[in-house]
This record gives structure tokens, sequence and C-alpha cells, in this order.
């Protein structure tokens, strides 16, 4: 079975908006045995909408749209549906008698009347009440294909997918197991990595498939099965690893995970150390992601932002000296500023960054884009630079964030410059 995701919203296509729908609903059906084919974003126009549902259905199954849902006039969804399926309004009372419910538990029944216009669905829709919110979720099928509507506010559309789309979908439909398992590789080029596993690629079993998903300066290699039976499709997938292991292990981070920060949570959990952070350039972002953490709290003492030179010198007791010779930005004031930050916390572990952000450069004529950043181990300390010139002051920060720790995890896991 495939489907078809539209994300609908002038907001959207302005880039005001940024869509997060698309990736849940797209995780969540995949985790039935449904494949997404594509996903689209359009706009808030009637025509636009009713087209791309006939465009839809021409290769897929399922169509789930979202957003577009309200009482406002720029809600065209409905609409659309009522003219694409060739259907009429009706006044449904159980969906008015939620609304009911939902403006009394709000104290707003006032406003009963205003959002009247929700209680009226397409007559040969079936209809999801939405528990959280005022716009119903609807299923209407054509040619023995269905679509969809879901409300775009992120807290009702995943309640509504989780409560009821998907255990309607489960028990409608008799759905093959989509698993998949990712392996994060690092310090080897694509196509070095595709040369070396060509003989295995190419004798996987039809069911299954791989991927190469380039992140940053590392690899997610995504191997997912198809099948009837989800445990024998897991067992599959784990054989094909195993043959992995002679081939890619010196290169290999994570032998199952995602994010680079579930990465390094398995590689702290595992080694038992403590640490902290010192940081300017990063502003802080570095403590962030270790503190999103669930568990993190045993291991994690804390962290500093010492953005001022002079609070590097009063606090991390960065040498003046140091910072006279060589500048702020420079891999001798990383150095210090880690040690500075492994006795303040008395951590096994320091990390510690100094570098210009932008949009200027600094007072030392430092160029954007900059940074030093220093990883002590015990009695191990590495330092690197790094020269992004080309991003922004945010997407800087991000990426220096995670290649700390992308960095720390190799010396963890791969005992890389120890």
């Amino acid at each position: 079975m495939k489907a078809c995701i539209l994300s609908i919203g002038d907001e959207i296509l302005s880039g005001s908006t940024v869509d997060t729908n698309s990736n849940f609903i797209a995780q969540k059906l995949k985790s039935i045995g449904i494949a997404v084919s594509e996903i689209r974003t359009i706009s808030d126009d009637m025509e636009v909408i009713k087209n791309a549902l006939q465009q839809g259905f021409q290769k897929n199954d399922l169509i789930i749209t979202t957003g577009g849902l309200g009482p406002t006039r720029d809600d065209k969804t409905k609409m659309a549906f009522v003219e694409f399926f060739g259907d009429e309004l009706v006044f449904d009372e159980a969906t008015f008698e939620n609304l009911r419910q939902i403006f009394k538990q709000r104290n707003r029944e006032h406003l009963l009347e205003l959002n009247r216009p929700q209680a009226e669905i397409p007559k040969s829709a079936h209809i999801f009440l939405n528990d959280y919110g005022t716009a119903p979720s609807l299923l209407m099928q054509k040619d023995g294909k269905t679509a969809i509507c879901l409300p775009g506010i992120p807290s009702e559309m995943k309640a509504l997918m989780r409560t009821k789309i998907i255990p309607h979908l489960k028990n409608e439909h008799q759905l093959n197991f989509i698993i998949s398992r990712t392996l994060t590789l690092v310090n080897i080029p694509e196509s070095l990595l595709a040369e070396k596993i060509e003989a295995w690629e190419l004798a996987l079993p039809k069911n299954l498939s791989l991927s190469y998903l380039p992140i940053g300066n590392r690899i997610k290699l995504k191997i997912t099965g198809l099948g009837e039976n989800g445990r024998e499709v897991k067992t599959q997938i784990s054989d094909e690893v195993e043959k992995l292991h002679p081939l890619i292990s010196e290169n290999v981070i994570s032998w199952n995970g995602e994010s680079i920060t579930e990465i390094f949570a398995t590689a702290v959990f595992n080694s038992g150390l403590t640490l902290s952070t010192a940081e300017s350039c990063t502003g802080g972002e570095i403590a962030k992601l270790i503190t999103s953490i669930p568990g993190i709290s045993p291991f994690f003492k804390g962290g500093i932002v010492a953005y001022e030179t002079a609070k590097k010198v009063e606090i991390l007791k960065v040498s003046q000296q140091t910072i006279d010779t060589y500048s702020v930005v420079s891999q001798q004031v990383a150095q210090e500023m880690s040690e500075g930050c492994r006795q303040i916390f008395d951590t096994d572990i320091a990390i510690s960054t100094t570098g210009v952000a932008g949009p200027m450069s600094d007072e030392d004529g430092n160029e954007i884009g900059t940074v030093f950043y220093s990883i002590r181990v015990k009695d191990f300390e590495i330092t690197k630079k790094l020269f992004l010139p080309h991003y922004e002051r945010k997407d800087f920060m991000a990426f220096v964030a995670q290649k700390t720790l992308q960095d720390l995890v190799e010396i963890l896991t791969l005992g890389k410059n120890r």
C-alpha cells in the first residue's frame, strides 16, 4: 500500500511555518507498513487541492492531507473534498455535540455558533471526532482508494493519528511490515563506502533495500526490509548487518542509531564518564543537545557560556597573556577553556568552543565562520579548527555543536586520536 501526504497551507509555502506534520505522519504510516511515495506542499486553494487529490490517486492507494480545516474562510480542504468526491454537506449532530463539549471545557460556549459550520460534514464521509480541537478528521473513498483529511495544528493531528487514524488503517487493511535499521559511519567518503560494500549490497535479498544518507560529515547507511512477518524481517536485517562487520567496523560509531544525540547518549552511558561544557560561539547549543537526552543527569555536571572575553579569564582562568598573544579565537584559548571547565566541574570530560559565528568579524580580525574546539577526556586532549564561512549564524552553531559531540563519540567508541 502506497501513500501520498499533502501539506496544505500558504503559510508553509511562504516560509512562515515549518512543516513538521508530514514527517510525523510518514513515520506513523511506516510503522504499520504503509510506504509514503511522495510528500507535497500545496496552497489553500480549492482547485489546487482537487488537482493534488487527482494526481495523488494516480499513483497511490491512500492520501492524507494536513491543514486547511477550520471555521475561517481560508480553510478550503473540506469543500475541496466535497467537490472532488461529488458529495454534499449535511449537518452532523455528533460533531456539533463534540464542539459543544469542547467549548464548554474552554468556557467559550458563546463562540459555538460561529464554529457551527465545522459540524457540516460531507454526507458520505466517515468521521473521526477531534477530542482536542474543533475540526474533525474525515475519511472519504473513491474507486477503492482512500483520502483522509487532518487538521494542521500539530497537537491535534498527532493525537488523531495515534488514537484513531492508525488503528483504523490497521483494522481495515492487510499490511506488510516495514522495518529499518540505520548504521552511522564517519571518516569515509560515500564513494569509497559504496565500493567497499558493493558485493554485499548486490547480494541483498529482494525484499531488502539500502540507502545512503549523508548528514554533515557522517553517513547513515539505512537498511529497509518489507515482509508479512516483522520478526523475520528484523532477523534478516540483523543477519545482513553481521556480514558488514568485517568490512566497515572501523568507521561505525553506531550499529543502530539515528540522531547524533542518541548515538552520543549510548557512548556516554557506556563509558560511565562525567562531562561538562564551556561554550562561547555556540552559546549553549552543546549543553542544550546534551540536556535533551533522558537520563543524562548523572553524567552531565553542567555548562558555562563564557561569551565575553573577560569572563573566559575570570571564570575559566584563561590566561590574559594567551589571549593577547594568540587572540581569543585560537587553539590555545580553546585548550585553556576546556581545562578550566574540567577543573571547575571536576569531570572526566570537558568540551570548549571559541569562534566567530557572525555576521561580523571579531575585534582581532578573525574571519566569520572560524571556530576552535577542544575535547578533554581525562589525560587526553584534542583541539580542532573548523572554517564555515557560508553558514548562517544559527546553522553554524548547530553544526559545531553536533560536530563536537560526534568527535567525542569517535574518541569513546573508536579510540580515534588516542
